[in-house]
């Protein structure tokens, strides 16, 4: 028989980004993350992984929660992954969706379980080298790679970008929270909506936002922003 018994929930950092709960099941821990894998997400993880009851021997990770992800989440799957291998247990983090599953693929780790491309390869005896064969010439299908490796390049610098204009976005949000008494997906909608009005970059739009609160004396924004702002809030809170 076994017995089923909540693991406390845990989440650490600001604004609570990422909550990480379960259960055990017997010798199995359940955990269920929620929200995002960024700064500070390591230590909730290995708050929690400490906070498991002793017995446990196998960990699986339900990620199904998991809403963005930057670098930061290949380190919370390290912590996991030595986690599994110090106490010689089975670990999975299963179930990603969205924006999380597309950086595993573009970082070339298995989105159905990228644990298992994390896994440390078993020392090999050393063989004997084999002789040089002549190099064969590039054929289609090796351009064709190679045009996909360039295209894939160039969407991790843009998803990089992304990140990077992440905070002042957020920033922006919170001020139009606490300005227009909105919630989060709402205050996103009145940036894209404007970003899409006004034919504004998203993150410009963002730190119009925010330069407006901090320096209210500064010089006003170009007329057709402003006047996009002000549609958004228009259509978005009515």
């Amino acid at each position: 028989m076994t017995s089923t018994a909540p693991i406390p929930p845990v989440s650490l950092g600001r604004r609570s980004t990422l909550v990480v709960d379960g259960h055990t099941d017997g010798g199995r821990a359940v955990l269920t993350t929620r929200g995002e894998l960024v700064h500070g997400c390591t230590d909730t993880l290995a708050a929690t992984l400490d906070g498991l009851p002793a017995g446990v021997s196998r960990i699986d990770a339900d990620m199904s929660g998991v809403v963005f992800m930057d670098t930061a989440g290949l380190g919370f799957l390290k912590v996991l992954r030595d986690h599994g291998e110090r106490r010689l247990i089975p670990v999975t983090a299963r179930h990603w969706n969205g924006q999380p599953r597309r950086i595993l693929e573009l970082a070339g780790l298995d989105t159905s379980d990228p644990l298992r491309s994390l896994t440390r390869p078993a020392p090999q005896e050393p063989t004997a080298p084999e002789p040089c064969a002549p190099a064969p010439m590039p054929s289609a299908v090796a351009l064709e790679r190679a045009e996909q490796l360039h295209s894939l390049r160039e969407e991790i610098e843009q998803l990089r970008f992304a990140i990077a204009s992440r905070p002042v976005i957020d920033q922006a949000r919170g001020i139009l929270m606490a300005t227009h008494a909105c919630t989060s997906d709402q205050a996103w909608d009145i940036l894209r909506e404007a970003s899409q009005l006004s034919n504004t970059k998203l993150r410009t739009v963002a730190a119009t936002v925010t330069a407006s609160t901090e320096h209210p004396d500064g010089p006003p924004p170009p007329a057709k922003l402003r006047e996009a702002l002000r549609t958004a809030l228009r259509r978005c809170l009515n």
